[in-house]
């Protein structure tokens, strides 16, 4: 099993700066949400842990050793791109060949009950399927590594509802019988939060939120009712969110909510309730400066 650390990791283009100095480690036998909006620089991290990229300064270690250049640390990382990089006469036969010439750990025969289930033809070549069943394909032969980190960027681009649901099944089950670390990037929050055990949130080149899925949870909430009584709850709290009509008030409160908050809330005849992942990220990441 592998434990990855990033150490001060920073990554910048000429005058733009990407990430700053992140810290961060990825356990063994743990799935991870990384999520981030639009060129937070999820991809960007990704691809320095899988060696893809250089970074400008800080580190990269697997198990306390250099991931940089370093073949033996690197089988243990498979990394799903979001890009389709398979030479354009390959056929999907041949993409798991080549993969299980790096990864001696590929399961052949489970791969291709894989494709039994998704439907998708080995003989078929990569650049000639649908985007859907290019994702497929990157998915199967991620899976199928049985490698002990997998990253995995944007999976289901381009999956039905159907494929998704599928796909979300066998991830967990392969999770069950061959324990691993599995990283997650993805802007569909609302499907994997009940999947995931950690969550890594990118926001202004850093790192937002580092926190188990269970414990950010407790430390958000949402207050609503009439907005006179909700507008004397919330001072003094961290709003990140609010909402109003006409004279209800609904608003969105990062900070755990402890006896003396139920007992105001209960005072001033307020409905307490919780935030659901996707919709506490989407309140966090629009937030201008919150302070962990």
């Amino acid at each position: 099993m592998s434990v990855i650390e990033t150490k001060n990791l920073t990554k910048c283009y000429k005058d733009q700066c990407v990430l700053d100095s992140i810290n961060l480690t990825f356990r063994e036998n743990t799935i991870y949400g990384l999520l981030g909006r639009n060129g937070a620089g999820k991809t960007t991290l990704l691809n320095m842990i899988a060696n893809r990229i250089f970074p400008t300064g800080g580190s990269v270690l697997v198990d306390g050793q250099p991931a940089q250049e370093n073949d033996s640390a690197q089988q243990n990382i498979y990394f799903m791109t979001e890009q389709n990089l398979y030479p354009e006469r390959m056929t999907v036969k041949e993409c798991f060949r080549w993969t299980a010439a790096y990864y001696p750990g590929f399961d052949l025969e489970y791969a291709h009950s894989l494709c039994k289930k998704f439907g998708l033809s080995t003989k078929k070549k990569i650049h000639a399927l649908s985007t859907g069943y290019q994702s497929i394909t990157k998915i199967i032969t991620a899976l199928a590594t049985q490698a002990p980190v997998i990253l995995l960027d944007e999976p289901v681009l381009g999956l039905d509802a159907n494929h998704r649901d599928l796909f979300y099944k066998e991830l967990l089950q392969n999770y069950i019988d061959h324990p691993k670390t599995i990283v997650l990037s993805t802007h569909i929050i609302e499907e994997i939060a009940e999947l995931l055990e950690h969550v890594v949130i990118i926001k202004d080149r850093n790192v937002l939120v580092d926190d188990s899925v269970e414990h950010l949870l407790e430390r958000a909430y949402e207050v609503s009712g009439p907005a006179e009584a909700v507008h004397t709850f919330s001072a003094g709290k961290h709003v990140i969110h609010t909402q109003s009509l006409a004279s209800f008030r609904s608003v969105s409160i990062f900070g755990e909510c402890g006896a003396d908050e139920k007992k105001q809330a209960q005072q001033l005849g307020l409905e307490l309730g919780k935030i659901e992942l996707q919709k506490l990220f989407i309140h966090l990441t629009n937030e201008e400066g919150l302070e962990q």
